[in-house]
This record gives C-alpha cells, sequence and structure tokens, in this order.
C-alpha cells in the first residue's frame, strides 16, 4: 500500500508544539549521515524550542538508511526517517519531508555535510526579526570547483534572477528557512528544488523572501552527484519556471499568443499574394512564398487549438489532482526504529 501525504503528518514532540521542523533528503551519504546527526543535533542543543529532524532516505542503495536508523531513540532528538520506495530526487525528497514536517518553521539543508547546521538557529531568528516567509542561504565562500560548480551556479543565478525578478545571490543553497503555512502552498515538482524562491514568490510578495550569508564546508566525503551538465537543465527547467509563473492558469494564453502571430504573418503573406495574383496577374502557383503562407495558417490554428486543449487539461489537473509526487515505503521513529 502507498503511504500518502497526509498519512505521514504525526505529531512528535509530546512536550508540546513542534516550532522548527529540519528536512535533510539524503541520497548514498553512508559516511556522512551519521556525523551530519551529531553535528545537527550539537548545533541545535541551545535552540530553546521544540524541534524535529527529518530525514528523507531517497532510496539510497548504500548504508545510508541503516547507519540513520541508529540515532533513532537517541536521547534529546526527535528524530523520524522516510524512506522512499526508490530514488525520486532531490525535489521530490525535499516535498515528501515538508509534507511530513509538523513545525511552524522548517528548515531544508543538504546531507552531505557541505551546509552548517550551527547557522539555522541564527537564520530562524534572522528571519522573524525581518518577518519574512524565506530566508535564503548565501554561499559568499563557496567550498566547490571553480569550472564544474560555481561558474555554472553564478550563470545559473543571474539567469534565473533575470527571468523570475527574485534578486538573490545564491539559488542553489539547500539551506533555508520557511514559514510552514507558505511552503505548503507550493508544490514541488520536477527537478524545481532550485527555483523554491520563485514559486514562493509565487504566493509571497519578493520582499518576504530575503538572504543571509552562511557557512559553506568542502566535501568530505563521497562525491558531488553534479557537474556541469546540471547547467543545461537548468536552463531547460527556467523554460519551465517562465512558463508556469506566467502562464500556469492560462496556458491558452501562451499558445494563443504564437497562434495568433503565425496567423497574422500567414494573413500578410497569402494578403500580398492574394493581390499579386489577381491585380498584377503573376503566376504563385511555384512561388516557395505560398508554401509559407499555407504551412503559417495550419501551424497558426495547431498553435490555437493546442492552447484550449491546454486551458481544459490545466483545469481539470488543478480541481482533481492531489496526490503526492512521491511514494513512501516505511517511516521510522523512536517507538518502531526496528519496523
Amino acid at each position: 500500500m502507498q503511504t500518502t501525504a497526509e498519512s505521514i503528518r504525526v505529531v512528535t514532540d509530546a512536550a508540546g508544539p513542534v516550532e522548527l521542523s529540519l528536512v535533510v533528503p539524503v541520497f548514498n551519504e553512508e559516511e556522512s549521515v551519521g556525523p551530519l546527526i551529531e553535528r545537527i543535533t550539537s548545533a541545535m542543543v541551545d535552540f530553546s524550542r521544540p524541534w524535529e529532524l527529518i530525514l528523507v532516505d531517497d532510496g539510497s542503495t548504500d548504508a545510508t538508511l541503516v547507519n540513520a536508523r541508529r540515532a533513532l531513540g537517541q536521547e534529546g532528538l526527535v528524530l523520524r526517517i522516510i524512506e522512499l520506495q526508490r530514488n525520486f530526487g532531490q525535489t521530490a525528497a525535499m516535498q515528501a519531508g515538508i509534507d511530513a514536517a509538523t513545525g511552524r518553521l522548517i528548515a531544508t539543508m543538504d546531507g552531505d555535510l557541505q551546509n552548517d547546521p550551527k547557522d539555522i538557529p541564527s537564520m530562524v531568528a534572522e528571519l522573524e526579526r525581518r518577518e519574512l516567509d524565506l530566508l535564503v542561504g548565501w554561499r559568499q565562500n563557496r567550498q566547490d570547483g571553480l569550472f564544474l560548480r560555481k561558474i555554472p551556479s553564478w550563470c545559473a543565478n543571474y539567469l534565473i534572477g533575470r527571468i523570475t525578478g527574485v534578486k538573490l545571490h545564491d539559488y542553489g543553497c539547500s539551506l533555508k528557512i520557511y514559514r510552514a503555512s507558505i511552503i505548503k502552498q507550493v508544490k514541488l515538482m520536477g527537478e524545481m528544488h532550485r527555483f523554491i524562491p520563485a514559486w514562493v514568490a509565487g504566493v509571497v510578495p519578493s520582499s518576504r523572501i530575503g538572504e543571509m550569508v552562511v557557512t559553506h564546508h568542502a566535501r568530505q566525503h563521497g562525491k558531488s552527484k553534479y557537474g556541469i551538465s546540471r547547467t543545461f537543465r537548468v536552463i531547460l527547467d527556467l523554460l519551465s519556471v517562465m512558463f508556469f509563473m506566467r502562464y500556469k492558469a492560462r496556458p491558452g494564453h501562451f499558445f494563443g499568443s504564437l497562434g495568433l502571430g503565425l496567423g497574422a504573418l500567414s494573413v500578410l503573406i497569402l494578403l500580398w499574394l492574394f493581390v499579386s495574383k489577381f491585380i498584377f496577374g503573376d503566376d504563385i502557383g511555384n512561388r516557395p512564398l505560398l508554401l509559407v503562407g499555407v504551412v503559417l495558417l495550419l501551424g497558426s490554428v495547431q498553435m490555437i487549438t493546442t492552447g484550449i486543449l491546454a486551458e481544459m487539461i490545466a483545469r481539470t489537473y488543478y480541481r482533481d489532482d492531489a496526490s503526492p509526487n512521491y511514494i513512501v515505503r516505511k517511516i521510522f521513529d523512536r517507538d518502531n526504529k526496528d519496523a
């Protein structure tokens, strides 16, 4: 039986409502997950409000899950581990953790020890001081390779900022603090985790999105799962983000605009050929321009028809779809750590 988001929203701290849920997706981080939990526990020792840690194992094929389960039942740690049925990707894993979170605030970070959990308490204080809905970490002194990580990231940040209008220095930093009531209004899809600020900007004014300089460490274990190919995926994802931000509720306007443009150009071409044929007596039967005009006319009809179908599909989808984009296999907590 597949476990849905509704079934994993459970209260985890009997001492009172959870104030902060820390969501960490992990995938094949067997050497990092143990030290990660220790660092988080140490960093949060002076955090005076109730908090929980949610690890989402995104279909790891190594000992990540086994190593993580050793921390279940640890004194002073409210830990839940969500095991996904297979590798769904970081975005889906993050969505699973957000759906399971019960805190008023939600923090997310990577599981590779490059983000520093010591920044979390100060980020929470900064978010509340500035009355923000989203605070994004800025890896100002980023400890990554120049050509494979930094330069593609700089290019991506520039493009995202230009197209979305949300000006941040570091979209790719996973260390973020959200108000749960806001991020739970956003459904993450595909590989769109790096565009979360843009999605949030569709729910709240961009003035309620801020950034803060955070610590960044070099990777200690394993190898990076990203490379130069990520730049091309970001460009494709960015086009999707631009489409959804501007035309999510009205895709017919996008396709219709293209169709009307092609139709107008077709009408001009065919009108000129009509005048050329019947006013000036020219032979237009073998002219390539006639074929171009007819093709543009057919393309116009096709685009307008596609727009109508897209409107119908979008309205049906947003009305009826409530299913999550992940499948949970098991959930481990201190009461069933050996399940």
